[in-house]
């Protein structure tokens, strides 16, 4: 049985913005509490730097889509911008790249 999972940009970009949400969310509900309140900084350290590593990713991701599904700059903007908001790329997958299955 072969799989044909994550072979076209959007699934790639898909799994990409909802690990890098979800990083974000961890990083900011988990993570910097513990450091601030808890004093152990290390969870800070260990969750940024993948969530910095999925934030990339995902912005190769959405230019390589941009271009591969002909994007308008608006749209490709608003998907860059979705990253650096809480639940951001959630509302990317929802309002676009699900339109694409």
């Amino acid at each position: 049985m072969k799989l044909n999972v994550l072979t076209n940009a959007i699934d790639r970009l898909r799994v990409t913005a909802f690990l890098e949400g979800m990083s974000l969310l961890i990083l900011l509900g988990i993570a910097m509490p513990l450091k601030y309140m808890a004093d152990m900084p290390q969870p800070v350290r260990v969750i940024g730097m993948a969530h910095g590593i999925l934030f990339l990713l995902y912005v190769v991701l959405v230019i390589n889509v941009k271009f591969a599904h002909k994007w308008a700059i608006g749209k490709t903007l608003v998907a860059l911008c979705a990253s650096v908001i809480p639940f951001g790329t959630f509302y990317v997958d929802a309002k676009w790249l699900r339109e694409n299955k």
